[in-house]
């Protein structure tokens, strides 16, 4: 007869449940004592490991389990959550966003469908709607926006990531496209040079581009001294590209680009859009956060031109990750591009009109993320999260004003939001190739000290100069204090003693 594994007791899992809970709770009270970053070389974790998985478990491998946290994984993580790591943009937790993980983990529901969890879907539109609006999103974007037929025209869903809202995007600009007019030929998607990688990648995994270096289907518009999108090049492209053959597709206008927090013309690049009948998709993963905050807003000027936006909450709204919210106005076209009904998938509920995420999103299967933004939302309401944003942006402010303080440095781009970008003032007569190595060098010793973590980007030169190697400093961690900025100013200083010039 088939025995059943040993499952946890109610009792045992109450136990075990309860020291995971303490030992995160240790955790973050002592990451700030830890080097930020892992000293773990390549293959050091792997070695501690079994060659197999064990054929037991038993009484006792929970004492093994909790030892070897410590001894296994605490030596081979990055701190993200640590007050020092500046780098990258943050992938905040919190406690609320935790126990919104653990209770969905609890309940162990797909919520690919209405009928499968109605309130995984519910609450998911419900709480999008809330985000829409305390972000000043236009309606448009909304559930409750209908099309000139009465019909649902847009709405809400949570992604796991940004690029995978690119990517939804691109197919949905498609599944229009070819609506509207049969065969897509030769389509083309646009960025700018400074947008995020994901939107070649989205372009790729369509098959729209045939790899990274395909620059006639996704095209890399150029950019002002802003770093932002030239719409006077992105409609030169549009017209070259139409008069050769090609389908201008979909342009994908960034809110706050990763390297240094740029915001491209939503209203120019949208009017453009509209003119030649493009999809515009608007990126704003880590800066659309902000627009929790009235003053923030003027990023999303021009947003009602666009057909699809997403921000990230795991980025900068104390969420755990992963939780991307995607908003469209085309409910239509992203359902045309995405929704398959195979006989054991349709349900009376969704003909009587019910949403089924399924068809918003890659796969079939979907976790119930929207009960961990709840609990967030829930637990600080948006005042505190706002009060958070802002203490974000002024340790951004207060970083800038600390090395502009030191004529050694030189920040190279104007400071957005978290975002400050330096690099050490090339001597008189240094070549860009000796400017960047030393760059490195700096960058190479604060990482290495293990009190912070700092990345690197490229930004073009002014007036098609040599790009330039450049320092990211990224505020905006849940821990993180002004005192963490101050400490990370004075490392930057003493480094900058040490370097040779």
């Amino acid at each position: 007869m088939a025995m059943h594994p040993p499952h946890m007791s109610s009792q045992e899992f109450r136990e075990a449940g309860r020291r995971a809970i303490d030992w995160i709770a240790d955790y973050w009270e002592r990451v700030e004592g830890l080097p930020v970053h892992s000293k773990a070389a390549p293959g050091e974790i792997a070695a501690m490991l079994p060659g197999h998985a064990p054929e037991q478990g038993g009484e006792g491998v929970w004492e093994e389990i909790f030892a070897d946290l410590d001894r296994v994984v605490l030596p081979g993580v990055t701190h993200w959550q640590h007050p020092s790591f500046f780098a990258y943009f943050p992938a905040n937790t919190s406690a609320p966003g935790v126990l919104g993980e653990l209770l969905s983990a609890g309940l162990g529901v797909n919520g690919m469908l209405w009928a499968t969890s109605p309130v995984a879907t519910e609450l998911e539109t419900r709480v999008l709607d809330w985000m829409a609006e305390a972000c000043g999103v236009p309606a448009r974007f909304r559930s409750t926006a209908l099309d000139a037929s009465g019909r649902p025209a847009g709405g809400g869903v949570i992604q796991g990531t940004a690029s995978e809202s690119t990517l939804v995007a691109i197919l949905a600009a498609r599944a229009r496209a070819r609506a509207a007019g049969g065969a897509v030929a030769e389509p083309v998607v646009y960025c700018s040079s400074q947008a995020h990688s994901s939107v070649v990648k989205g372009a790729m995994i369509a098959g729209i581009a045939s790899g990274p270096d395909d620059h006639e289907h996704a095209r890399r518009v150029g950019v002002d001294g802003r770093m932002a999108m030239r719409p006077d090049e992105l409609e030169s492209w549009i017209e070259r590209d139409r008069a050769q053959g090609r389908t201008p597709l979909m342009v994908c206008a960034t809110a706050g680009t990763t390297s240094s927090m740029a915001f491209d013309d939503l209203r120019a690049v949208g009017a453009l859009a509209r003119r030649h009948g493009l999809w515009m998709h608007a990126d704003a993963a880590m800066a659309g956060c902000a627009a929790i905050c009235p003053e923030h807003r003027a990023m999303f000027d021009g947003i009602e031109l666009a057909d699809s936006l997403c921000f990230n909450p795991h980025k900068w709204l104390l969420t755990t990750f992963d939780c991307d919210l995607f908003f469209t106005a085309d409910r239509a076209s992203v359902l045309a591009a995405l929704s398959i009904a195979p006989a054991y998938l349709r349900t009376s509920a969704a003909d009587a009109g019910a949403i089924d995420y399924r068809d918003w999103q890659i796969p079939l299967g979907r976790r119930f993320r929207a009960l961990k933004l709840w609990l967030v939302l829930r637990h600080y309401g948006l005042e505190n999260l706002r009060a958070f944003i802002r203490a974000s942006c002024a340790h951004a402010e207060l970083a800038e004003a600390l090395l502009r303080a030191d004529a050694r440095l030189e920040i190279v781009a104007p400071r957005a939001l978290t975002l400050v970008c330096f690099r050490p003032r090339p001597a008189p007569g240094q070549s860009p190739a000796e400017a960047d190595a030393r760059t490195q060098r700096l960058l190479d010793a604060l990482n290495a000290s293990g009190r912070v973590l700092l990345t690197p980007t490229e930004l073009p030169g002014v007036q098609g100069g040599p790009a330039r190697r450049v320092i990211r400093l990224s505020t905006g961690g849940a821990f993180t204090q002004e005192r963490h900025v101050r400490a990370a100013a004075d490392l930057i200083r003493a480094h900058l003693n040490r370097l040779d010039p």
